[in-house]
């Protein structure tokens, strides 16, 4: 028997969006978090989906609205109303294809004029199984996500590997900025509530571990 889902208190909802080229494995990323699942003949996604897990964070109940969009290369017709309420995003491409990675400070210039500027980010370098083909050194990422200010991790839908532990860390780091605004008192008090995250070594948090708002003011006039 289950929980009783239907009358689970949730305490929050977060809603964190995939961006990346299409055939990176979003998707699979998606299946994999949300059911643990992973396709070899996944079809290209059409339109917008979405799924959700409910798990728990620092005993609260935080369910996580995961959205996933046909990537298809138009990344301009990703409209607004996809980021609209977003608090997380997964930037994903491809260890295996220098091209996605290439791309990827287009998807965070389109994410960061479209999405709140507090959002979080986890830079995700996917297909890491792949390694005897990486066409992106962990180095040049790692380099990129510190620069920007983002999370970073490399995955592996296909083994599973830390795609849990790259949804868990954008939604702890997501709980506990909003727990931070409700202890506005605390606002000052640096980065007490990141102990959470102490302990996953492969996490690098960017030098300040919210967005960097300054960046975003040439944006602004769309």
């Amino acid at each position: 028997g289950g929980y009783g889902d239907a009358n689970q208190r949730i305490d929050y909802v977060f809603k964190v969006v995939l961006i990346g080229d299409s055939a990176v494995g979003k998707s699979q990323i998606l299946a994999r978090f949300a059911r643990n699942e992973f396709s070899l003949d996944s079809k290209s996604t059409i339109g917008v989906e979405f799924q959700t897990r409910t798990l728990v964070i620092d005993h609260k109940t935080v369910k996580a609205q995961i959205w996933d969009t046909a990537g298809q290369e138009r990344y301009r017709a990703v409209t607004s109303a996809y980021y609209r309420g977003a608090v997380g995003a997964m930037l994903v491409y491809d260890i295996t294809k220098r091209q996605t990675f290439d791309h990827i400070p287009r998807w965070l210039e389109e994410l960061r004029n479209h999405a709140d500027k507090n959002i979080v980010i986890i830079l995700t370098g996917n297909k890491c199984d792949l390694e005897n083909q990486r066409d992106v050194p962990t180095e040049d990422a790692k380099e990129f996500a510190e620069k920007e200010g983002l999370f970073f991790l490399e995955t592996s839908a296909l083994e599973a590997t830390n795609v849990e532990t790259a949804f868990i860390t954008v939604l702890t780091e997501i709980y506990n900025i909003v727990n931070k605004k409700n202890l506005t008192a605390d606002e000052n008090q640096g980065n007490g509530n990141s102990a959470s995250l102490s302990g996953q070594k492969i996490i690098v948090p960017g030098p300040a571990q919210e967005i960097p708002a300054k960046r975003n003011m040439c944006c602004q006039s769309s």
